[in-house]
């Protein structure tokens, strides 16, 4: 896998005012770009489409994305991510380009092409609409984590220190992936939490951790429907949120046997389960 060293710069300096005064300085705001996703499959070349994100990580963002949505059935099939190398656009315009190369008996991904995705930093993008489709897809029940709820609960503490532009910027989200032993491996941030968990994943894909079997996902917004289903796609055992969860992301968390708590503050959190 290349790396992304020509990513564009995550945080950008704008001036600002406040209200009560007419005196002007600078702040740090977190950059939005558009990254453009295309997925090649032998000498075919395809866009999956374009997603607004934070520059950093944008392999392991696709890498992620890939597999959450389906188009890998096994690590193996993904060959790899690289940024676009066309000499007809500017160095700034390739930056925002990946290229995934996936093996050419990738049954699911020429399936999943016949679609066509809309992604955005605020919703990202699920092509999996329903629990049923997860079913059809082949995607297996989690196995349970051997982690306490006390313990699970406590896990939100281990992003403190690793949210390095957050700090600077206040503006964008962070996933956490925690191994089996307790520590976080991989915390990415993004304008969108959907792209920051495509990129804890992707990494974990590119460094053959997948199934993550009694790792946990700590994510420090809601918790979505998507959400759920990238972490039962990537076989993590439990999830962990700072905010709310959503209706559908409880009944998708209990079909998969993941285990779901949110609103996780200060080492206490809340275990969602359906009603009976």
């Amino acid at each position: 896998m290349e790396n992304d060293e020509l990513a564009p710069s995550s945080i950008a300096r704008v001036r600002v005012q406040k209200t009560d005064s007419d005196v002007t300085s600078s702040d740090s705001v977190v950059v939005e770009e558009p990254l453009e996703i295309r997925i090649k499959r032998g000498e075919l070349e395809d866009q999956l489409g374009i997603t607004m994100r934070t520059p950093g990580a944008d392999l392991e963002l696709a890498a992620g994305f890939l597999w959450g949505e389906g188009f890998l059935k096994s690590p193996d099939e993904l060959i790899s991510v690289k940024v676009c190398a066309d000499k007809s656009l500017s160095l700034r315009q390739r930056a925002n380009v990946v290229i995934a190369e996936v093996a050419q008996n990738s049954e699911e991904s020429v399936r999943i092409l016949e679609r066509r995705f809309t992604i955005t930093s605020a919703c990202g993008v699920c092509g999996s609409t329903n629990i049923s489709d997860l079913h059809k897809r082949g995607v297996q029940k989690v196995q349970p984590t051997q982690h306490s709820l006390p313990d699970l609960a406590a896990m939100t503490s281990l992003l403190e220190g690793h949210q390095r532009i957050f700090e600077k910027t206040g503006g964008l989200h962070a996933a956490a992936l925690v191994n089996p032993q307790g520590a976080a491996m991989w915390v990415r941030e993004d304008v969108g939490r959907h792209n920051a968990v495509d990129k804890v994943i992707g990494a974990a894909l590119m460094d053959n951790k997948l199934p993550l079997n009694d790792w946990t996902l700590i994510v420090s917004g809601r918790v979505g429907y998507e959400l759920v289903q990238k972490a039962v796609c990537a076989g993590i055992s439990a999830l962990v949120g700072v905010s709310a969860p959503t209706s559908l992301a409880v009944d998708l968390a209990d079909e998969f046997g993941l285990t779901l708590l949110a609103f996780a503050r200060n080492g206490v959190a809340k275990q969602f389960l359906p009603s009976q």
